[in-house]
């Protein structure tokens, strides 16, 4: 069978390929009398039923097995898309063997269903051709992701050559990348049974830099960082410390956004996970994203021993970082190593009473960029205030706003910018207002 003569486009996943096995066959028998009519009718019925499934889960619109194989084709990665993905057009025999691949993939892409459906007296292949999903968000990709894949789709039908439908695929590989890595902005760690996995983010927060009232120096100096980063020139790891609510963990998430279309991408890691980095490292060394390792609210107490695994991975270790690697953590504290006063009194029995402190400071010095977020004033308070009353319509007189802000601040944690936010969020849900 045709699927059988592919070469670099195999591997599917087990369900992934279920339905390009079970067409193709039907394709190339649905005319043999030695099988049963009824239950090849059966087996496109199921065909069909798995594509609608597909189409719930997925979101996808228009014809869906158009759809389902270019999201075959997105998402296999192998030696020809990995070398293709953010970079483009590669050298050498892989294009004539990519070529041969996508001349079966665009038979199978221009296969009319009309006569199979007529043989086997089965109805509603029209379905599966023209379909108009519903409302509801996809379960596996955001609208972003599925709005891309239904686009080639689209593309792939007005391509009249295998070679321009190639052209037409390696092109996306270049602007968007290939797997998850390609289709996804953001991930987190999961530690299952049968080892380390780096897991997508469906939906991240759609927060950018400018909507940080505020904060220019800061920003500015990752933005920097980051640039320096994402077009391959040196960069530092990055720690952001500061007052709670300030914006830090805002500012990540807006890089986030901000260098995704450049190849950034973003992986969570939490402190337990940390044991796990060298694993996550070396599945992500050899791609052609440039990715951030991203920790929340880093800090240790004095009793915990997981920044240990963190300062052998950031400078420490035989194993050089990887170019395409950096770390960027948050943390209310300046020295990430909590310290007590009485650790002085203990140090009168340490024999060695420096080698202690610099044991405690020595993470936090493998951060070259350390950016502090500080406390609004009550001046800039207000500024942040009124900027997000404008943004969001709040229509109040410009004195009780600011009233109502100061007594907000009083009662809610203090002056902060999420303080701020949070402010503007109760009145939007008091008076009725809608979110812009």
């Amino acid at each position: 069978m045709r699927e059988q003569e592919l070469i670099v486009y195999k591997d599917f996943q087990k369900d992934e390929g279920r339905i390009l096995y079970d067409m193709v066959w039907l394709m190339e028998h649905f005319k043999d009398t030695y099988y049963n009519r009824e239950d090849m009718a059966g087996l496109l019925y199921e065909c069909i039923h798995r594509l609608l499934e597909m189409a719930g889960n997925h979101g996808f619109y228009g014809d869906l097995w158009h759809c389902y194989l270019s999201n075959l084709l997105v998402n296999n990665e192998n030696s020809y898309s990995r070398a293709c993905e953010i970079r483009g057009n590669v050298e050498g025999t892989i294009n004539r063997a990519v070529l041969h691949d996508i001349v079966i993939f665009k038979e199978f892409f221009d296969y009319d269903f009309t006569e199979m459906a007529g043989v086997l007296g089965v109805e509603g292949i029209d379905l599966i051709t023209d379909y108009v999903c519903s409302d509801s968000e996809s379960k596996v990709y955001n609208s972003r992701i599925r709005e891309r894949i239904c686009s080639l789709a689209v593309k792939f039908t007005k391509n009249h050559t295998p070679d321009e439908m190639k052209d037409t695929l390696t092109e996306f590989y270049k602007d968007y990348g290939v797997g998850k890595f390609g289709l996804h902005k953001a991930f987190r760690v999961a530690h299952e049974g049968d080892g380390v996995h780096i897991v997508p983010i469906q939906n991240i927060a759609h927060v950018y830099l400018d909507d940080l009232v505020g904060y220019e120096i800061p920003k500015q100096k990752l933005i920097e960082n980051t640039e320096a980063f994402v077009e391959g020139r040196k960069a530092n790891n990055c720690l952001l410390f500061g007052d709670a609510g300030t914006g830090k963990s805002s500012s990540i998430k807006g890089i986030a956004n901000a260098y995704y279309e450049k190849g950034l991408r973003i992986i969570e890691v939490y402190k337990h996970q940390f044991q796990d980095l060298n694993e996550v490292i070396t599945q992500i060394k050899n791609r052609n994203y440039k990715f951030i390792i991203y920790m929340d609210d880093l800090s240790f107490e004095d009793f915990e021993i997981e920044y240990k695994y963190l300062k052998a991975v950031i400078e420490g270790g035989l194993e050089k970082k990887p170019k395409n690697v950096l770390i960027y953590a948050t943390s209310n504290r300046r020295h990430l190593v909590r310290e007590k006063f009485s650790d002085k009194e203990d140090r009168r029995d340490d024999l060695h009473a420096g080698d202690t402190v610099q044991e405690k400071l020595s993470l936090v010095s493998r951060f070259g960029v350390t950016i502090f977020f500080a406390a609004p004033d009550k001046k800039e308070f207000q500024n942040i205030v009124k900027v997000l009353a404008e943004r969001y319509q709040v229509t109040m007189p410009e004195e009780e706003l600011l009233l109502e802000a100061n007594k907000w601040e009083l009662a809610h944690g203090g002056l902060s910018g999420r303080c701020a936010q949070q402010f503007i969020d109760y009145l939007l849900g008091k008076r009725g207002n809608v979110c812009q």
